[in-house]
């Protein structure tokens, strides 16, 4: 997310990102203003893979002054190649930006500005403090302090909990990774911890429970700031419309979520043995967006679905689970929202941002105890399309007519993101809101990946020839064939996101390809079976999973492997 937030409430630093992430603003309250002897908004306008653009504005709260110095230093490579409106030097990762001769003078209450391009590798953090003449910045009169991660608001938390953080490594997962051939090329990368049933809170079968996790996480943390991601992830008739990851509490069973699932998370959470770690929660994946596309008299609604938009048991539980641990101080919500396949159509769009809204003002919650929202949790959309857009005509027809894109708005993840966002803000959501997207698997990489746009022939030839996403429907959502790693996670790399986040584990199966007997509550879909041809919600396509796959959550080393090889960007 990218809100401006007040010098007062601390040294404002978000990681660096794309286009508009800003840190600090002057306080609109000039009574504040006294106390802080200055404010630095420190702006990343551009960023590639090797470099970006910087613009800098400084405020003096202090004396009038004839010359100036501003210093920061880099806690990476960053290294100033160029600037302008000010003498840049750097000397390691100390930075000085002098007046020119021309803005030398800062009034009282006064401003100046300066830019500067530079290059990196690696993290692009965003300095945690600033100084102009030796005084410190973006400090209170000495109580407020603080800094190192994307400002804060009343309750404490950041504005951006990603920002200046570490994400944690699941060691299990980290382990399975590593023992793969080639897998130690990204086995040190972050993923969601999974709770999606009772006992995966204290460990089920000999797995790391919810405690073990966020102590590790601590031993991870050292000095410096670490989330922790975890899917909270077991409602009552839980994906009333995909029968391999069904849970384990009937459609009924809302107190028993409440009392046996959500309680016990919220009272280990609130310990404050683990009040330093910045703890992400994705709060039930494949539930609200359910209840506006597969409900009432359209073709893919399904009788399960049908059941939970009657009891409510999905937006009780929501708001229940968002109540329970948003009044944790060091908690953030992110709700899921699908994603551009599922609800990017003009019939689905708003009505699930209502929807969303409902549920996160239900059972006591409130939109203050939602961070953002993540979308394409699990899930294979396509980042960013490059060879077409939605706005493409091929012969006079849109490409909104193409069998592949069928009418929808967006034809990738980032696009429907961000729209999404001001979609949710105008229903009554917070400005401040940002976005998570899970890039798991969503690279489509390899050798098959199109080099540039389809042939002209036809939409359909101009659309299928040019798009990453392989999939033989945008709907098919199990153990993807030719699927690949997408964007590593990273924070703040565009207008309006978090983070790009492996949220699923990489080499976590979907389904199982056949009925297997199991006592996790996870039944048999038959989008997981590659002869499956299809249903309504993949308009009767083929379902092109993979063979042979485990149950859902299981070791699948076979898609670990594909997805390794078709990661884009390539390892």
């Amino acid at each position: 997310m990218s809100r401006t937030k007040s010098a007062l409430l601390g040294a404002l630093v978000l990681l660096a990102g794309a286009s508009g992430t800003a840190v600090a603003a002057v306080p609109a309250d000039p009574a504040g203003i006294a106390a802080i002897p200055c404010t630095v908004d420190y702006k990343v306008q551009n960023q590639w893979d090797t470099g970006f653009t910087a613009a800098v504005t400084v405020t003096n709260n202090s004396a009038a002054k004839t010359s100036w110095a501003v210093k920061w230093a880099y806690a990476g490579n960053q290294k100033v190649t160029s600037g302008w409106n000010a003498k840049i030097s750097q000397s390691g990762t100390a930075v000085t930006a002098a007046n020119e001769t021309y803005n030398g003078t800062l009034a009282n209450g006064g401003s100046v500005s300066f830019g500067f391009n530079a290059s990196y590798s690696g993290t692009n953090a965003l300095p945690t403090s600033f100084t102009l003449d030796g005084v410190t910045c973006n400090v209170d009169d000495g109580s407020g302090g603080g800094g190192g991660g994307g400002g804060s608001d009343p309750s404490g938390r950041v504005d951006n909990p990603y920002a200046g953080a570490k994400v944690y490594v699941n060691p299990e997962w980290s382990a399975k990774a590593a023992a793969e051939t080639g897998g130690s090329r990204i086995s040190n990368q972050p993923t969601g911890v999974w709770l999606d049933r009772i006992a995966a809170i204290n460990g089920a079968s000999g797995s790391m429970g919810l405690r073990a996790h966020l102590d590790a996480a601590l031993a991870q943390k050292g000095s410096g700031e670490e989330v922790v991601q975890l899917v909270v992830y077991d409602l009552p008739g839980r994906d009333c419309a995909a029968l391999a990851s069904n849970g384990e509490l009937g459609p009924t069973e809302i107190d028993k979520y409440k009392t046996q699932f959500i309680d016990p998370i919220a009272a280990i959470l609130a310990d404050s043995k683990y009040a330093s770690l910045r703890i992400v929660t994705t709060i039930e994946i494949d539930s609200l967006p359910n209840l506006v596309t597969n409900t009432g008299s359209r073709a893919t609604a399904t009788p399960q679905c049908d059941t939970m938009l009657a009891n409510g048991n999905y937006v009780k539980g929501v708001g229940y689970a968002l109540a329970k641990l948003g009044a944790i101080p060091n908690v953030y919500n992110y709700l899921d929202a699908g994603h551009h396949g599922w609800i990017g159509w003009d019939d689905n769009f708003a009505p699930s941002a209502t929807l969303f809204k409902q549920a996160a003002t239900s059972e006591g919650a409130t939109v203050d105890d939602v961070a953002g929202f993540i979308t394409n949790t699990a899930n294979y959309s396509a980042l960013k399309e490059n060879n077409f857009t939605i706005n493409d005509t091929v012969n006079g027809t849109s490409v909104r007519q193409s069998k592949w894109v069928d009418w929808n708005r967006y034809v990738d993840e980032l696009s429907f993101a961000q729209a999404f966002r001001t979609q949710l803000v105008s229903v009554g959501f917070n400005s401040g809101i940002g976005m998570l997207i899970d890039t798991s698997r969503n690279g489509w990489g390899g050798t098959a990946r199109p080099t540039g746009p389809g042939a002209t022939t036809s939409v359909d030839t101009y659309v299928d020839g040019g798009r990453y996403d392989r999939r033989i429907h945008v709907g098919n959502w199990c153990n993807q064939a030719g699927a690949g790693l997408g964007e590593r996670p990273q924070a703040s790399p565009a207008t309006g996101i978090d983070a790009y986040v492996w949220m699923k584990p990489p080499g976590e199966s979907d389904g199982s390809s056949s009925a297997i007997a199991n006592d996790e509550g996870k039944g048999f879909d038959r989008m997981c079976d590659p002869t499956y041809t299809g249903n309504p919600r993949n308009n009767n396509n083929m379902s092109g999973a993979l063979p042979n796959a485990p149950l859902s959550g299981h070791w699948f080393s076979a898609q670990f492997q594909q997805l390794m090889t078709n990661a884009y960007p390539p390892l």
